[in-house]
This record gives structure tokens, sequence and C-alpha cells, in this order.
């Protein structure tokens, strides 16, 4: 239903004269705004104020279905930044990493302009325009409310030093001022923050992680109290209090306490009488709906704030629509990001002629702090009359589980969970819908399991950030006549976008694939390949436990059949991995593809390229000039890569050998741009040149690239260092980044470019350079030891139980006990290490490899041809050889001319 009568009559009137009752209302029919249009042919202009998650959104969604490109957009943010992710402020408190909401295609488009750093000042509906603080008036044709909400401050003295947790440059001057007051005060500054809902347990735990004594000050008798009931909440208030975060419930701050002269915070004096120590105090009390340009426009307003709007997501003006935080639905606004995403879809849907409807709020809320898991949805203070709830509980683990059910105890209604939220991803689609079992065997604390993914009807609505159903995850799984289906995890989230922005229900999508990969024949299967059973990851400990040193014991042990090219290459692999011996050694060389037997990538005419490793990008201008001879005397083509390095192409197998020679004499190693394995450690000139610089990053980069170099892994993987938070090294693009920070190094995991691009996940910060490489040898070797085959760390991480707080625990914690064995691996494979060109050199029977044809040792493959192009050489296309009407020898030149 809209949100009131009066609302209603604006939307179904056909009488342009129709008014909402209230002078102060007017209503600007449809009817009369048509005729204002400028003609079909011309796009339709639509402003959106606004660029937080809400607009991206809506431009997104017009961006890729706005095929004839009827429409013209400009967005205005208030910030100085692209839309990002506010979900995830909290991970911004212990890292620069950047929050840029994906995908950014829409803000290269012709036809979509956003203007960040300027902000709407008024809107004037009878002349459909908007003027910006900038001072340029544009016109509209539809206009969208997407401006959001800002963090409330109540009235009391000593209010002017409250800080707010909202937006990034809020969360970037909490960083910085807590910095600032850790110097000053030469200890832990004291840090209150008012709020025990979502914000304010994500500030006070972020603020905790980076060394402030925490403490938080919340009216309701418990934590979370507009989402969890009191059993949910006591538990949740002993999980916090465990993480040595202080609780004050039940009252709030009357009074911010200052020095004699008001310039610093020494405490707050809280309603109840208590008074309490603090150096900072921030406010996350809830949202209050950014509507003042609403206000003055003269458009219908909630009672309690925000732009009524129908379930059309109009508000009282037919031209202007609204959504996210500022829209008010049915006298409620709400501050999370499923409902934001449903209604600019809906706006989407209906400025290109649709005619879809808002119709319920997900108000489901899912939090993990410090370890600490906790999810409500649906009905969970169980107000539906007659309901029953199923509770499990535990307080001495710090368990909380509840199921709302109706009073049949068949249908699921809401639920709660604190310390385990293993169900809530597998429940929360069912509300509403019956359950296949008794409620008390889906509560995990209890030792049951959540329904797999095959149980959920197509219509459940498996991501609700963007409004994904389990129906569409299925079909993308299946595909059609057209297209293949997505059968592992990262494409499926690529392409059904289910799982890419909280990112809770990615475990039921993973459930869902495989439930759906059963079901159609394709076995849920881990062995390696037909000849294996084991999956990479048992066959890796299986060669590790018994020692095995061949691929003949191997395969005797536990293959079958001579193997394939799946196969074959990981037991090469992991052989590599576990002992350092040369590669191509007893009867190793087999098992290697075409690159890793001629230990140089081949290219596309057959001719190969040379990669010498330059550690951290360093070079001498000695090397240089080696470099420059030798692509002289072969003829080579030279070409600077993104790793910082340099490719030399267009070389023949039986130059190899003569080529490595000389590099070796000069002090250069393989670069190993041929293996999985180590490629290189990308680096910024950090502190000693930089003047922004804080950390050596080269010397870094090159320690870590001799120490790392020649280590095989089940793909290859690439570092990155950056000697500041500009972030010239582009670290978080890599398998691990390091950017150093004032006291010490943060890194990074799980990032790498390519077709499926990721962000490196915060590891930890701040660490020295001995515990950094510690930590660095445990992440590396387990994933070594426990990734699939061809799988890069980012997909790994996906594929982990736990995903980055695995890692950490693993890595950081020890949490399976495996760091001493893990570090030691490391070690070994450090002491061993030997380049494998210069044990090529050394030993004659190695270099017989190298030659294009057994019987003519020194003759070139005749098949090769090259033409000049840009004062280089290339090979040469299939119409230039047919014009040349010979055939060439390599090295030979077919004459090219350049209009």
């Amino acid at each position: 239903m809209p949100a009131s009568d009066e609302t209603a009559s604006a939307y179904s009137a056909s009488d342009p004269t129709a008014l909402v009752v209230g002078a102060t209302h007017a209503v600007i029919p449809a009817s009369a705004a048509d005729a204002a249009r400028p003609a079909a042919e011309t796009p339709r202009r639509v402003i959106v104020i606004g660029g937080g998650p809400a607009a991206h959104r809506l431009t997104d969604a017009l961006h890729s279905r706005d095929t004839k490109q009827t429409l013209s957009i400009v967005v205005l943010a208030e910030e100085n930044h692209r839309p990002y992710d506010r979900v995830a402020l909290s991970h911004r408190l212990t890292g620069l990493i950047d929050l840029t909401l994906e995908p950014t295609a829409p803000w290269d488009s012709e036809r979509i302009a956003l203007r960040i750093n300027e902000r709407a000042t008024s809107i004037d509906r009878v002349n459909h325009t908007v003027t910006t603080s900038t001072g340029a008036l544009l016109e509209y044709d539809d206009l969208v409310l997407a401006t959001g909400s800002s963090a409330p401050v109540p009235e009391m003295p000593g209010r002017e030093h409250i800080r707010v947790y909202r937006t990034l440059d809020d969360v970037d001057a909490l960083v910085d001022e807590l910095a600032a007051l850790t110097v000053s005060l030469g200890r832990a500054p004291r840090i209150v923050v008012a709020g025990g809902g979502l914000l304010g347990l994500e500030a006070a735990g972020g603020l905790h992680t980076l060394g402030a004594e925490s403490a938080i000050v919340h009216s309701g008798g418990w934590l979370m109290s507009a989402q969890l009931d009191e059993g949910g909440g006591q538990a949740l208030g002993r999980l916090i209090i465990a993480q040595g975060i202080e609780l004050h419930l039940g009252t709030r701050a009357c009074t911010i306490l200052t020095t004699g002269d008001n310039s610093a915070v020494t405490g707050l004096q809280l309603c109840n009488g208590r008074q309490i120590d603090a150096d900072l105090v921030v406010y996350a009390i809830g949202i209050s709906p950014r509507d003042e340009l609403a206000r003055a426009a003269g458009l219908l307003m909630g009672t309690r704030g925000g732009v009524t709007i129908g379930n059309d997501c109009r508000t009282s003006d037919a031209n202007i629509w609204a959504i996210g935080e500022v829209a008010s639905w049915n006298e409620r606004c709400v501050g999370l990001v499923a409902p934001a995403n449903a209604m600019a879809e809906v706006v989407a849907d209906r400025l290109l002629g649709g005619t879809a409807e808002f119709t319920t709020v997900d108000d489901a809320t899912k939090l993990k702090l410090s370890g600490v898991d906790v999810a409500s949805f649906g009905d969970a203070l169980a107000t539906t009359p007659g309901s029953l709830e199923i509770v499990y509980a535990d307080p001495a683990r710090g368990l909380y589980q509840k199921l709302v059910m109706t009073d049949d105890a068949k249908t699921l209604l809401g639920g709660i969970f604190v310390g385990d939220a293993t169900p809530y991803s597998a429940l929360r689609p069912m509300v509403g819908r019956q359950l296949r079992s008794e409620p008390a065997a889906y509560l995990s604390a209890a030792g049951a399991e959540a329904p797999a993914g095959d149980e959920l009807p197509d219509d459940a609505l498996v991501c609700s950030c963007n409004m994904v159903s389990a129906g569409a995850v299925r079909q993308a799984v299946r595909g059609d006549d057209h297209t293949d289906g997505c059968t592992e995890l990262g494409a499926l989230k690529a392409c059904t976008r289910a799982g890419t922005q909280c990112g809770s229900c990615v475990p039921l999508v993973k459930k869902i694939l495989e439930a759906e990969l059963t079901a159609s024949g394709q076995t849920v299967s881990h062995a390696l390949c037909e000849h294996f059973e084991l999956s990479r990851q048992e066959l890796f400990d299986s060669v590790r436990v018994l020692e095995l040193t061949s691929s003949d014991e191997i395969f005797s042990r536990f293959g079958t059949g001579r193997g394939c090219d799946v196969c074959k290459p990981a037991v090469g692999s992991i052989l590599a991995s576990q002992n350092s011996s040369y590669i191509l050694d007893a009867g190793r060389g087999t098992l290697q593809d075409t690159n890793d037997r001629a230990m140089a990538n081949m290219q596309k005419d057959g001719t190969y390229s040379v990669v010498p490793r330059i550690p951290g990008g360093e070079i001498t201008p000695t090397k240089l000039a080696v470099i420059a001879q030798v692509a002289l005397d072969f003829d080579l083509y030279t070409k600077i890569t993104g790793g910082q390095r340099i490719d030399l192409f267009g070389a023949r197998l039986e130059q190899l050998p003569d080529i490595w020679r000389i590099l070796v004499n000069a002090g250069f190693e393989s670069g190993q741009a041929y293996g999985k394995s180590l490629r290189n450690v990308k680096s910024c000139v950090g502190s000693t040149w930089c003047r922004f610089g804080v950390q050596d990053a080269v010397g870094l980069a090159i320690r870590l690239e001799l120490r790392y170099r020649g280590l095989r892994a089940p793909h290859k993987f690439k570092f990155g260092v950056s000697g500041c938070a500009r972030e010239c090294a582009e670290a978080r693009a890599k398998d691990v980044g390091i950017i150093a920070s004032d006291s010490g190094w943060n890194m990074y995991v799980g990032g790498n470019g390519g077709f499926q691009p990721a962000h490196g996940q915060l590891l930890a910060t701040d660490l020295d350079e001995e515990t950094l490489i510690k930590y660095i040898d445990r992440y590396m070797m387990y994933y070594i030891r426990t990734a699939d085959r061809m799988q890069r760390t980012a997909r790994w991480m996906e594929d982990l139980g736990g995903g980055l707080e695995h890692v950490r625990d693993v890595v950081i914690n020890d949490s399976l006990d495996l760091a001493d064995e893990l570090e030691q691996a490391m070690l070994a494979h450090v002491d061993n290490y030997e380049d494998e060109w210069a044990a090529t050199l050394a030993d004659p029977e190695r270099l017989r490899r190298f030659r294009s044809f057994v019987n003519a040792p020194t003759e070139p493959d005749p098949s090769i041809a090259l033409v000049t192009e840009r004062d280089q050489i290339r090979p040469a296309t299939p119409a230039e050889r047919a014009a040349s009407g010979t055939v060439l020898l390599s090295g030979s030149r077919i004459p090219v001319r350049k209009e």
C-alpha cells in the first residue's frame, strides 16, 4: 500500500488539477510533466542527488538496462569520493583500503556524469531545476533523492567535542585523531562510543583494535536492543566484555566533561550519575534522514522525518523519487543496504517504463566483530501473536540461538544468532515458509546442521543486498542455449552478483552451486583428475608424509594409468614445492608443460621470451647495458613488463643457453616467468627517494624476492610493496601486498588482477619486518599445501571455510598448531634454492634439451618469420607470410610498409 491516502491520490490521479490535501504539498501530476518533456528522441534528463550506495545501485541498474540510451544522468555526490561501501567502514579503521563500490563502469559512460564534491542546495519543482553548491543550475525531467542520512548528535554541554562515525572522512579523521592522542598522551587513549547498535559496536571494536581503551554507552538494557532480545543481547554483551570493551547499559551521556579551558575532553557525565573518563567521544546512535532539501521543496514528509514515498518509490511530486535512508515508506526510514538496493531497482524499472513495486523491508542484519558472530532476521523479537520461540542458550560458551515459529511450530518467522551464526545464511531465505524438520534441528550450537541449498524454493531470496533468488543462482549454474553455466564460485558470484556486497550469503551460494552440480550429474568431486581419487591437498599431504621424491612413486601408490595434462603438472608442482631438486631431472621433465620444459615462455610464432629476475625492480646501469647488448646481439624485441622487469622476445630454442650464459655471468637469475611460482615483487622507491615514503619499500621488496624466488605453488603469485598509503606499487592487487605505515608494515593477502580481479584483504597491521616475513612464510606455505591446482590465492581464500578469518587464525593465532612446521618448510626452500638456468648451464646433459631438431643441433627452425615494426622485430602475420612468396629462415625479414 502507498504510504498514505494523500500520496495514493497522487499516483492514481488522471486529473491534471489533482492536489494533495494541504497547501504546502501540491502535486505536479505525471501528465503535466510529460507535456514539459523534450521530444522522444532527446534523452530524458535524470538527476540523482546523493552519492552513496543507493545512488550507485540506481545508476548501475540504469547503465546496464538502458540499452536504447533514453536517459542522460547526472549524479551529485556531496562527498569528495566516488560511491563507496558504507557497510565496510569498520575495515577502513584498520587500514587505508579502497571501499569504492563496483562496478565503476557507469562513471566512464558518456551519458552519466558523476559530479563529486558538489552538493544540491535547492530544488525548483515548478521549473524542474536543481541548484548546486557550485552555482550550477541543472534541469531535470526526473529527480531522484538519494541523500541518505546523517549521524544525530543530541544537544548537551560539550557537544562541540563529539565526533561521529558515519562517512569515510569521519573514519579517517578518527584514525588520525587517535594517533595524535596516542602520541600526546603517551598512553592508549580512552574512547567512549555512544550507541550499542551495529555502527556503535563496529566503531568501538575497530578503535579497540587500533589500541584504544574502548567503552560503550547504550541507552538500552542490552546491546543491539533494536535487533536482539534480552537473551541474545546479554550473550553478546558477555562476548564484547571478553574482548576488553567496557559497557555502560541503560543510561545516556548528559554532559561532555572538558578541561578548564574547554580545549580537550576529560570524560562523560552519565544520566545515572556515574562519571567515566574519556579522551575522545564518538556518537553512533542511529540515523537521521537528510530530508532538508525535500522539506524546503514542499514535498510530503513522514511523521518522523524522511520523504514520504509510495510502493513505486515516487514522492508527492510525480517527477521526484526517493530511495534509501531518506525515503519514508509506511512511516519508516530504514538504514540498511538491502531495502535501499530494492528501492533503487524499483525506480530504475519505473524510469524505463516498468511497473515494479517496493512492498516489503528486509531488515536482516549480520555483524562480525573481533570474531563475534551476530545475526537477526525476520520477526526476531517474536511480535507476531501466538508465535513460539525455540531457544538454545549456553552462557558459558557465549552462545545464543533462537528461532521464532508460528503457533504450530512449522513456519519460520525469524531468528537470532549470537556467537555462532552458521545457520543464518540458509535460514534467512526461509522466512514465511515451512521448515522440513523440527525447528531445534536447525540450531547449529546444539550440534545440528542448517538445511542444504537444494531445499530452498526458486523464489527464495538468497542475496538480499542484490535481490538474487535461489532460482537465479540455479539458472546461472545451469546456463542456457546461448551461455555456458557458471560452475565455479567466483564466476557464479560475478554473473549473478550474489555475495558481492556484504558477503553473508556466500556459504549458501556455494551450497546451491554444489547441489546443482550434483543434481545435473556433475558430481562435486575434489579428485585431482581421473587418474587420482585424491584432491590436490590430500595428494600433497600424502607425498609430504611419505617423503616421496619421484613421480613413479606417486603414481604407483596413489594413481592409475600414465597421467594426463591435469595431474602430471600438478604432481610436478607438488614435488617441486617439497624439495628444490632440478625440475627436469629424474623423469620430472615429462611432468612439465611446454614453458617449464624450455624454462621460457613460448610465443605465438614458436619463439621464446627471456625474462631475467630484477628484484624489486632495482637494476644498475651496468646490468641494463648487458640486457641491451643481449637484445642487440640476438636481435630481440624488448618490452618493459608490468612487473618492473624487461622481457626479451623472439629467441629461438637453441639460442636460450647462449643468451642465459651471458645473463648469468652478469649476475642475473631466471625470473621464472614460465613457472607456477613467484613472478616478481613490485615496489615503489619508498623512503629512499620519495618525500612521501615512510619505509624502505625497495629494500624490503628485494629481501622478499630473494627469499621466495623459485618457490613453486599451485599457481603463479606476485608480491607488491608500497612505501606509503599512496600505494604506487599497487600492492593490494597482489597475492601478498605490503603497505608501509608510520609504525611498520600492513599486510594484505588474496589480491590479484586478471579475469577475476580481487582486492587484497587486510591480514595484519603495523608489523615489524621479521614478524611480517614470518607471517608471509606461514601464509604461502599454507596456500601451497591446501589450495587446488591452478587456484590463485583469491579464489583459494573464497573457498576456504571462514575465509580471511580462518587464514588469520592459522597464520597469526596458529589455530592449527602448524606455525613451526610451515616456517621450517619455507626455511628448507630458502636454504636449498638454486637458480634453474645456472644449474642448466653447468650440466652438458641438461643443455641437450635446447635444440630445435635432434639430428641438427645448430639448425634453426625454418618456420619462424619476422618483420620489422617501430624499429623492432615482431612475428609476421599470415598475410605477410603469403605475400612474401617464400619460406624464410629465422631472422629473415619480410619488408613491411606502413601507410
